[in-house]
């Protein structure tokens, strides 16, 4: 899973680089998946590098395939110098206050599940409300760090996972191959079944479907 540096993996070392620089050490790179899929959780990692080894094409995990990124995913969940934390927002959690709340609620489980806590966090996007622990938000940061991106391809894989095994629960909408996420075929199956358990009653398809009667 290792292999010779190259530009790349140089480049996303560039802002923990700069961190380190300045002392801190324990860094947490925070991104989450799933703010936009219309069933299903959101799922956010943090994952914090304890010694940077060279990883074999670590990128943001939508520019990824999915067998790239589960050969990812396997390498860092194995490593005894990646530390990982998982945190979760059920499609119940997210009707009840929104999708940008929940999201940030996971994310901040992700870094309160840390094993360890970190000196400094660094989050893809926009920063987290009442975060105790300083924190540098990054724009398309999980193309730029490579904490971030290895937290992207953790919260990827997980979700994929999850939505997987609700297809097996739910076979007539094809969580399998949408992931929840509004495509022709998922739009088509709530049009004929309606909403499932585990669809966000609060987002417009779904609602529309609903309060249609199906």
């Amino acid at each position: 899973m290792t292999k010779l540096p190259d530009e790349k993996f140089y480049s996303l070392l560039e802002i923990e680089n700069g961190l380190r620089g300045q002392g801190l050490k324990l860094i947490a790179g925070v991104d989450e998946a799933g703010r936009g899929p219309l069933a299903g959780p959101v799922v956010a990692s943090a994952v914090i590098f304890y010694e940077i080894p060279p990883v074999l094409g670590i990128d943001d995990s939508k520019k990824l395939s999915k067998n790239q990124r589960r050969k990812i995913f396997d390498f860092l969940v194995s490593s005894s110098n990646v530390a990982i934390g998982i945190g979760t927002e059920s499609e119940d959690a997210i009707d009840s206050k929104n999708i940008r709340e929940a999201s940030f609620d996971a994310m901040k489980k992700a870094v309160f599940s840390l094993p360890v806590k970190p000196d400094f966090v660094i989050v893809d996007g926009f920063a987290i409300p009442g975060l105790p622990i300083p924190q540098q938000n990054i724009i398309k940061g999980d193309s730029r760090s490579l904490s971030i991106a290895a937290a992207s391809i953790i919260a990827k894989v997980l979700r994929d996972d999850m939505m997987d095994k609700y297809d097996i629960e739910f076979p007539d909408y094809g969580f399998s191959r949408h992931k929840g996420y509004g495509t022709k075929e998922h739009l088509e199956c709530l049009r004929k079944f309606g909403p499932c358990r585990i669809h966000r009653k609060t987002f417009a398809p779904v609602r529309n479907y609903r309060d249609s009667g199906n």
